[in-house]
């Protein structure tokens, strides 16, 4: 995390600031500032989304779905709170790639089934499996993204992204793409995203002075010359 943010500091600040990076803590924002932030990042970042895969002949052509529901609850995290380690570009982008890996490989495992109806009534199976599997492996690898576990769970309960089959890993790829690059437009104009590019950076406990009189007071008193015991008097 150091050479990152030491490599940005390098940048110019009109390039490192929309790259998350800053040279002193934020003020903090009203909150109606933080709700205007939060709706224009949601509806710029889905609304993207969606015109690409709606309108591009390419992507009808191959019945990709207007967009994959699990990044509804992405636009949460990333545009309403991008200070939270689960929305950092490490989880967006690993954990939806990872479950969707997991979701469809699972799947397809199931589907190796002796008839397609022994498929279709264990299919509900696989989902549960897939979503498991996808947990454990995001906290393996430190890319939890609660969204993530809808992506891992849609090829074994739509038959949509079923039938993208393995073509659903890119498409996965674009839309965290896509989700990211608007929050580096949006969420850093008054806020500040990502907090971390990889590792989030690792705090120091702050350095405590040594007290001098705690010191002095674990040394034994010294009697001063001509004071007199009480007890010692006769």
């Amino acid at each position: 995390m150091t050479e990152v943010a030491n490599r940005l500091a390098r940048l110019p600040p009109r390039v490192s600031h929309w790259l998350g990076h800053r040279h002193s803590p934020l003020p903090p924002l009203s909150p109606y500032l933080i709700y205007f932030w939060s709706f224009l990042g949601a509806f710029c970042g889905l609304s993207a989304i969606q015109a690409l895969f709606n309108y591009s002949s390419y992507f009808q052509a191959r019945d990709v779905p207007v967009i994959i529901a699990s990044y509804g609850a992405s636009a949460v995290l990333v545009y309403g709170v991008p200070e939270s380690p689960l929305a950092q570009p490490p989880a967006l982008v690993g954990g939806h790639f990872l479950s969707a890996v997991i979701g469809m490989s699972v799947t397809k495992l199931f589907s190796l089934m002796p008839s397609q109806s022994r498929f279709e009534s264990l299919r509900w199976l696989s989902g549960s499996l897939s979503t498991a599997i996808a947990i454990v492996v995001m906290q393996i690898t430190k890319t939890v993204h609660p969204p993530a576990g809808a992506t891992a769970l849609l090829p074994a309960i739509n038959d949509q992204i079923w039938n993208l089959s393995w073509y659903y890993l890119p498409i996965v790829l674009l839309s965290s793409a896509i989700i990211l690059v608007v929050a580096l437009a949006i969420d850093n104009v008054q806020r500040r995203y990502p907090v971390f590019w990889f590792t989030p950076a690792v705090s120091l406990p702050p350095q405590t002075k040594s007290n001098p009189s705690s010191r002095t007071s674990s040394t034994p008193e010294v009697e001063r010359p001509g004071s007199v015991d009480p007890e010692s008097k006769v």
